[in-house]
């Protein structure tokens, strides 16, 4: 006895899916448009003021393009539906476009600390008045791109790879601003590597977070805001269940969940109802939607109570 349920699949789900793209839609031609019209605006200043550092960040800004394309493209191709090959459609392409996000940030990280040892043997010379000004724009871009993707980054491991990649570049901005000022007043060119240090922690922590998460949904852990005990102790006390197997638990993409589960239920009364009821319950409370659950008449001997 197999029975398949996909929550509110009949035009639920495409909907959904197309519908948080449009959401994010807006948000990303936005921030692509404001990116590439700052790289454009530091290449120039970069080439007139014959500044490396401007040339340097215009090329760091571009990679940031590149991730906000990435998370674009995955935002959308995760809203085209499914085939007959693609039977999920592409939604795991939000998975790996945060895991690219992540290691592109991690690498930018390297970058950063690798520069700035560098720079405690031989100083750079002092940023001018223009590169300041520069970096100052920069944070004002960087910042309203990050407060774009604010709000859909809670639940969307995706959209928090865009997000994280423009707030680790608002801080660098910042950082060029602050350690410019503080070496123009003071003449202690020290300042510089220390703040570019300091920065490449704080966005490996940042980072640290996205990384895991993503690796964890790419080899199909069970998602971090999903308990899989709390899921097996709800579906062992549906009425007439007498044991929970196989259970499995994994994500589709950075914002919609599966399982699947054997449950002993020796009694076939009710199994149309409570197939309903178990759907309901697993999408209401464990955002889980699509659930493909299996009944055992009698136990097939488990020696291993969850995974067998």
């Amino acid at each position: 006895m197999h029975s398949h349920h996909d929550h509110g699949h009949s035009h639920g789900h495409g909907h959904n899916h197309a519908h948080h793209f449009d959401t994010h839609n807006r948000a990303f031609a936005l921030a692509v448009f404001l990116n590439v019209a700052f790289v454009a605006i530091e290449a120039i200043y970069g080439v007139l003021s014959n500044s490396l550092a401007l040339l340097a960040d215009a090329g760091h800004n571009l990679s940031d393009v590149l991730g906000l394309l990435m998370a674009w493209a995955a935002s959308w191709l995760a809203s085209q539906k499914a085939t007959d090959r693609n039977t999920y459609g592409l939604k795991k392409t939000t998975i790996l476009a945060a895991l690219f996000n992540a290691l592109f940030l991690i690498a930018a990280v390297g970058g950063i600390a690798w520069e700035a040892i560098r720079r405690f043997t031989e100083p750079a010379s002092v940023a001018g008045m223009t590169v300041i000004v520069v970096a100052g724009i920069g944070v004002l871009i960087n910042g309203i791109t990050m407060m774009l993707f604010m709000k859909g980054q809670e639940g969307d491991l995706n959209i928090r790879g865009a997000f994280l990649h423009m707030a680790a570049d608002t801080a660098v901005s910042v950082g060029v601003v602050v350690a410019g000022l503080v070496i123009m007043a003071t003449g202690m060119n020290w300042i510089d590597p220390v703040v570019s240090l300091v920065i490449a922690a704080v966005i490996f922590i940042g980072t640290w977070q996205l990384l895991k998460d993503s690796v964890n949904l790419a080899v199909d852990a069970v998602p971090r805001d999903i308990d899989p005990q709390a899921v097996q102790q709800r579906l062992a006390e549906l009425p007439g269940v007498d044991s929970v197997h196989h259970l499995h638990i994994w994500a589709l993409s950075t914002t919609e969940n599966a399982l699947t589960v054997h449950l002993v239920k020796p009694d076939p009364s009710d199994d149309d109802q409570m197939i309903e009821d178990a759907t309901e319950m697993l999408a209401h409370d464990f955002n889980i939607r699509h659930a493909t659950i299996q009944w055992e008449r009698t136990p097939q001997g488990c020696p291993n109570e969850v995974h067998c």
